[in-house]
């Protein structure tokens, strides 16, 4: 009996040292954790502290920046609105589901309630979601938010700019759909937009402190900084960039918001929280708009600067903090990293997104994907970044050439110029794209036209006069 009792002790002492030296399996992420994503709309890659502005300051965002994990060569799947935001949701290329740049008021074109988005693979699992903010995917009612798995909603359904007070003149959409929605019903006209961040930011508070005994999925994809530029009384003239910077600083003050309510309602430690650019900055409108720097170019084009974005992703006790990662990702990445996160089960169409859970965490610093595909403009492929090589098909793009862009919210007009022939840049020895290598890299040139000529037959390519095989078509909405 001794030697039995002394052998419990024996065995309950080692545990304890175990334990106490913290070689103990530890408890792994929550199963089913809080989601956030905050997409904020034309927003350039230098636009944040953390990410090198020199001009405007992000306290919050440059937090969670320390207590997570920034990605520095992250893109959106197009450089241009409703496009982007349907590849976020879906995983797929937008191309693949039939969504090419952005859907004007009364455009009869939807995001398919076929597929599957963050929200309905969530809420599969008993997710409660909401979208507070712009939707841009469909402005009929039957292709509402709440058609494509979100509870709640609250917002816009367009740009901020397709309404009658566009400083820009062009036409004027006169719809009641320009309006400002909760759930199906309008509840304001818009006239001022100055409070708009705030009330998104409210929104998004109050639903955390209704759901928090309970998973939920908050997507808040923020109007601004599109323009036309509004901020609130708080931060006019609170930043050395002008509005602009204005703006970047409310943004910034309700990341903050949203961190604390977390932290108040005791879910900050089982909430992993993800923002993100909808594309690079709208360079005609000059000072009220962002900066790519060092990137070429801007929103439109399938340039560094019209698609290689901030992204930041925070996880207490998961993902690392302070992590630098510099392995490429793109925006189709999100939905199969957060069902993998989740333990959900992938849509059942095929999807162009691959998991990058483990690249997130630390224990890989490879991107999930050999190549990504630039897309834009009808479903002509204008790019393909491998590994650190960026190649550009011939096509026409749209540039300031070198001249200033507008003042007080007036743009000023494009020049168009062509990529005559293919051109190679290395984006390690060369992020502004100023140096074409292709001629001294024939051998990388033809891994990534190989890449390109299997993608083109499954995703199309109208540069070529390929229609892809494995494309699907957007709903179309026929108006009363």
């Amino acid at each position: 009996m001794k030697t039995l009792i002394t052998s419990i002790l024996v065995l309950t002492i080692l545990s304890l040292s175990l334990i106490q030296c913290g070689d103990s399996p530890v408890s792994g992420p929550d199963p089913s954790p809080n989601i956030i994503i905050i997409f904020t709309d034309d927003q350039g890659y230098q636009d944040l502290g953390c990410y090198g502005s020199p001009d405007i300051l992000t306290p919050h965002l440059d937090g969670m920046a320390r207590e997570g994990a920034r990605f520095t060569n992250f893109y959106a799947a197009q450089a241009v609105c409703s496009a982007s935001r349907a590849a976020l949701l879906t995983g797929c290329y937008p191309n693949r589901i039939g969504i090419h740049g952005a859907f004007m008021p009364k455009a009869r074109q939807a995001l398919d309630t076929a597929e599957v988005t963050i929200a309905e693979l969530l809420k599969e699992k008993g997710y409660t979601t909401a979208l507070f903010g712009k939707w841009h995917l469909g402005d009929h009612p039957d292709f509402f938010p709440m058609a494509q798995g979100f509870d709640e909603f609250f917002g816009i359904l367009y740009s901020n700019d397709m309404w009658p007070y566009h400083p820009q003149q062009g036409p004027v959409f006169d719809f009641k759909d320009l309006y400002l929605y909760d759930q199906h019903d309008i509840v304001d006209t818009l006239v001022d937009q100055s409070l708009l961040t705030r009330q998104i930011t409210e929104r998004s508070v109050d639903f955390i402190r209704r759901n928090k005994n309970s998973p939920f999925f908050l997507y808040v994809p923020h109007p601004q900084p599109h323009v036309p530029l509004f901020v609130s009384d708080q931060f006019k003239g609170k930043s050395q960039r002008g509005l602009y910077g204005d703006v970047i600083m409310e943004i910034d003050w309700s990341v903050g918001q949203i961190l604390r309510a977390l932290e108040d309602e005791g879910i900050d430690q089982n909430t992993l929280v993800l923002f993100a650019s909808d594309n690079g900055p709208w360079l005609s409108y000059g000072d009220h708009s962002g900066s790519a720097l060092p990137l070429r170019e801007g929103k439109g084009t399938a340039l560094e600067g019209g698609q290689r974005v901030p992204m930041i992703i925070r996880y207490p006790g998961v993902i690392p903090p302070g992590r630098v990662v510099d392995a490429p990702l793109m925006a189709i990445d999100i939905l199969p990293t957060l069902a993998e996160v989740c333990g959900t089960t992938l849509p059942d169409l095929p999807i162009d997104g691959m998991s990058a859970w483990s690249l997130c965490q630390g224990q890989t610093d490879k991107s999930p994907h050999d190549a990504y595909f630039f897309y834009y403009h009808q479903n002509e492929l204008h790019g393909v970044r491998y590994k650190n090589w960026k190649l550009y098909f011939p096509h026409r793009y749209r540039t300031l050439n070198g001249r200033p862009g507008g003042q007080e919210g007036q743009p000023v007009n494009y020049e168009y110029l062509n990529f005559d022939q293919i051109a190679l840049y290395d984006l390690d020895a060369d992020i502004s794209e100023t140096s074409d290598v292709a001629h001294l890299h024939p051998a990388v040139v033809d891994t990534i036209k190989n890449l390109a000529n299997d993608m083109r037959k499954i995703l199309g390519d109208r540069l070529h006069g390929i229609e892809g095989s494995q494309t699907r078509e957007s709903a179309r909405i026929v108006y009363e």
